[in-house]
């Protein structure tokens, strides 16, 4: 199946907010990121999921920190693991996109795995820069692309995508406008999958630990309610809820002890501890 490309919009930063975010991650060079990827070359954006191997944290010291990194690679791996797992019956043929792309490795992964085409976009120019050079060495480029475009208008085809994800990516955007435009590019019955941070509206509005969050990453955390109301209004139907918040746990304590803490490892385990923030996957089905 050949698709022909749209041009990408003619303008990508449309508001000072935008501007702010793209300029964040353009000088991001958080060790965090980097010094994880380093260890196979799979570059990702977001956390960790799954119980912790604590013999790291046995053995030599001066291999100590190498051992710690390799154990949180494997952990976000894992959850990038988890999200491939929802997006259901993925062909070869079939085209995805990586909404919010970071430095690409869960492209990456979705083409190993299907060995399907897709689409990364970030509002980064530097990441996308950085994620098509990854897949040139992987030797993946003709079916793994990454663009700068915005995800709340790609000017990629209507009912072009078997599936699509955000990955801790949907807190920088309006999320009736994220889902609009995810609807309009999936083909009937398509999937939709993110797994994200959000409040409990339950309990409140925002917790001083999860403000602290936003302020760390210039980002909007949305209340968990409006992630459900935002889908229905966009023809998005949640099939699958997994609060997966018991399972990052393990990789915050973890990434507390190493060498690339950067001090909001805190205020995240406040928050998960005291019930004000969950981390959630949610899969959709377009209708």
């Amino acid at each position: 199946m050949t698709i022909a490309r749209t041009p990408a919009p003619a303008k990508v930063l449309r508001t000072e907010y935008q501007k702010s975010v793209a300029s964040y991650w353009n000088k991001e060079k958080d060790p965090v990121n980097l010094r994880l990827g380093d260890v196979d070359g799979l570059y990702h954006h977001h956390y960790g999921v799954g119980e912790v191997d604590w013999s790291v944290l046995e053995g030599p010291e001066n291999t100590r920190d190498e051992r710690i990194i390799a154990e949180m690679h494997r952990l976000e791996t894992a959850q990038a693991d988890v999200l491939l797992d929802h997006l259901g019956d993925v062909k070869p043929d079939d085209r995805l996109l990586d909404a919010g792309c970071g430095r690409g490795g869960t492209s990456i992964m979705a083409n190993a795995r299907f060995g399907c085409h897709v689409d990364g976009i970030s509002i980064s120019e530097k990441q996308v820069e950085f994620a098509n050079h990854q897949a040139e060495i992987r030797g993946v480029a003709d079916r793994v692309r990454y663009h700068f475009r915005n995800m709340l208008d790609t000017g990629f085809e209507t009912g072009s995508r078997k599936a699509i994800w955000n990955n801790e990516s949907t807190m920088y955007v309006d999320l009736h406008e994220l889902f609009a435009e995810h609807a309009r590019q999936l083909e009937f019955g398509g999937r939709y999958v993110t797994i994200t941070g959000c409040y409990n509206d339950v309990t409140g509005g925002r917790s001083k630990a999860v403000a602290q969050i936003d302020q760390h990453y210039t980002c909007n955390i949305h209340p968990r309610s409006e992630y459900f109301k935002a889908m229905t209004a966009n023809d998005l139907v949640p099939i699958s809820v997994v609060d997966l918040t018991p399972d990052t746990i393990p990789y915050w304590e973890l990434r507390a002890k190493s060498s690339v803490a950067t001090g909001i490892e805190g205020p995240f385990l406040d928050a998960y501890r005291e019930g004000s923030f969950h981390y959630l996957l949610i899969a959709a089905d377009r209708v």
